[in-house]
């Protein structure tokens, strides 16, 4: 949306303004010969969950922030998200008596992140031991300072860490939280709260990430069933009894935080505000930042730092190519667009080095058959009565493991395309992307090749251009460790993870399920991604550092911008806006400290 068509809206005050004023009307602050036409004390570079949690955090400490977005709406790929946060002893855990310790969670990061990558500098670099303990030790203290100024969580029930065999997980969960629901009408915007908050194409409940595998199952179990009735009822009540505008998972983060945002009289997020450069002193300090807006370039200084949380770059093809396993495509993930590379960019003409650049929060990725866009394919595939294969037809990977390993194995295997390979007890049972349980897939999905349908492997075989013989043989071994419950090539089903999201009414394993039941389905998988974990790299005070591991003064960075703490591997749900949230508010109380 334009800005002008912004102001159209005659939004509430509290409400971003797209622009800065002009200098004019401005202060204006003379530094090292250099003319800024705004002062502030930190300049936030995203809206996200990040950025929104940076400055209410700033504003606790008596400091004033900017935060400016590039886009027409705020929130980025954290609102498209499902709001999920790892934070190890979270204070909702600790009053649900869930026992876990700091030194349990170190010893699990340990054992996941750095376990297969010894002589991995780049993770060495980006997951220290410091950074690993500094997000421990305050992601608990970020969780209860939102909290107290009323933020609403909800404890995650049941979902375990994702490698729940390693040593220091908690197989049976606590270490997930999410937003409650929250009622989008307090924004005081009524029903174009949408239009102010990125939002996926299409309608949503009020669905919880709990739920969310039941859901998607409900044509398995009159239980299932029940959770899609409970979903129906809770948005029925609350938007048609109550008068509400409920909203979960990232909307829900996203606009809570934003809603906490105005009630402190902070400053409006600008938006249709894109960073341009760092503005620097001849030694390197930053001094601020030269900012684009509908009106012409402005320079903004931050007095005390600039926070750079701008998310990754999944939608910078030419950056994707450059740095990440080919093939490469922007296309295929699943972060907001605008997710280009503007803070890495940035942070590196300033000196900042970087490290894991060829990463990403991968996973198998699908279309939508019935919205064709891109889906990243978390439960279908763990799911019992189907496989993943490659053009020889054969197996791979455990299909149910974490995704970001799954897309690691694709790009090992080079199985771009993959092929998930199903039966009508899978169709009948569950949902796939907004194909919901025994629906046919439209005729425009099967003729764009969005999905394949035959009535016998070798014709499935045929239509998608892998090795009939490889494909039969696969079938009909796993077909007999089906049976018999055990996966004896990729152990599938013999974690609480992947458990999570199969299905229970299948035995004696829930995550397998034969595939003999005709017609039989075929959907190619490329390897997406939720986003890029490579960056800047930072320090355990969320510091932007330079290659000799000096801080770049007043510079700092959270979230995708930066080189994951997580390393290579996506230890729990909520492993990308745990830490991206923990490192923007301790990125502020650095910057608090350091001028005390």
């Amino acid at each position: 949306m334009a800005a002008r068509q912004l102001r159209r809206l005659t939004l509430p005050t509290h409400f971003h303004r797209p622009i800065l004023p002009h200098a004019r009307h401005l202060s204006t602050a003379q530094t090292n010969c250099h003319r800024f036409d705004h002062e502030t004390d930190v300049l936030i570079v995203g809206s996200g969950a990040a950025g929104l949690t940076a400055a209410l955090r700033a504003h606790s400490h008596g400091l004033s922030s900017l935060v400016i977005e590039k886009d027409a709406q705020i929130g980025g790929t954290s609102a498209y998200s499902g709001g999920g946060l790892w934070i190890p002893n979270n204070p909702l855990a600790v009053e649900a008596g869930i026992t876990d310790t700091p030194e349990q969670a170190m010893t699990y990061l340990t054992s996941v992140i750095d376990a297969d990558t010894p002589d991995d500098t780049d993770v060495r670099r980006a997951s220290s031991p410091a950074r690993k303990r500094a997000y421990l030790t305050h992601g608990p203290r970020m969780v209860s300072f939102l909290r107290e100024r009323g933020f609403a969580w909800r404890l995650n029930p049941g979902c375990p860490d994702y490698y729940p065999h390693a040593h220091g997980a908690l197989p049976t969960g606590g270490r997930s939280i999410e937003p409650d629901v929250f009622d989008a009408r307090r924004l005081g915007l009524g029903e174009k709260w949408t239009e102010a908050i990125r939002q996926r194409p299409g309608r949503s409940l009020p669905l919880f990430t709990y739920e969310a595998s039941s859901a998607t199952r409900m044509g398995s179990s009159w239980r299932d069933v029940g959770t899609v009735l409970r979903v129906l009822l809770r948005s029925i009540y609350l938007s048609r009894v109550r008068r509400q505008i409920p909203v979960t998972m990232g909307k829900s983060l996203v606009a809570q935080l934003w809603w906490l945002h105005t009630q402190l009289g902070q400053n409006p997020v600008l938006t249709d505000t894109a960073l341009r450069q760092l503005i620097t002193t001849p030694e390197g300090a930053i001094l601020g930042a030269r900012v684009a807006t509908p009106d012409g370039e402005r320079s903004i200084r931050a007095r005390r730092g600039v926070l750079l949380c701008a998310g990754g770059f999944a939608h910078n093809q030419g950056l994707r190519e450059r740095y990440g396993p080919p093939p490469a495509n922007a296309e295929w993930t699943s972060a907001a667009p605008g997710d280009d590379g503007d803070g890495i960019v940035a942070g590196v003409r300033v000196g900042a080095a970087t490290a894991l650049m060829d990463e990403a929060w991968w996973g198998p990725t699908l279309r939508d058959p019935i919205r064709g866009m891109y889906y990243f394919a978390l439960q279908e595939r763990a799911r019992p009565f189907g496989v993943i294969v490659d053009s020889s037809g054969k197996r791979f990977m455990n299909e149910a493991e974490p995704y970001t390993d799954a897309g690691h194995h694709q790009y090992a295997r080079k199985a771009v395309p993959a092929w998930f390979v199903f039966d009508w007890n899978h169709r009948k049972r569950y949902a796939v992307g907004s194909l919901m349980p025994r629906q046919q897939p439209p005729a425009q999905a099967l003729e764009a090749g969005y999905i394949h349908r035959a009535e016998t492997i070798a014709e499935l075989a045929r239509q998608i251009g892998v090795d009939e013989d490889g494909l039969q043989g696969t079938l009909a071994r796993f077909n007999e460790m089906a049976d018999c419950g055990v996966d004896h090539d990729f152990a599938r089903g013999e974690s609480a993870f992947d458990n999570y999201f199969g299905d229970p009414t299948v035995q004696p394993n829930p995550n397998l399920g034969a595939v003999r039941t005709p017609p039989f389905y075929a959907i190619p998988l490329v390897p997406g991604d939720l986003g890029t974990k490579g960056g800047l790299l930072t320090d355990e005070h969320a510091r932007v550092i330079r290659e000799d591991g000096s801080p770049v003064q007043g510079l700092y960075a959270a979230g995708n911008t930066t080189a994951s703490v997580m390393g290579r591997t996506y230890p729990g749900a909520g492993a990308t806006l745990g830490p991206a949230m923990t490192f923007a508010f301790i990125a502020m109380d650095h910057i608090s400290s350091e001028h005390v």
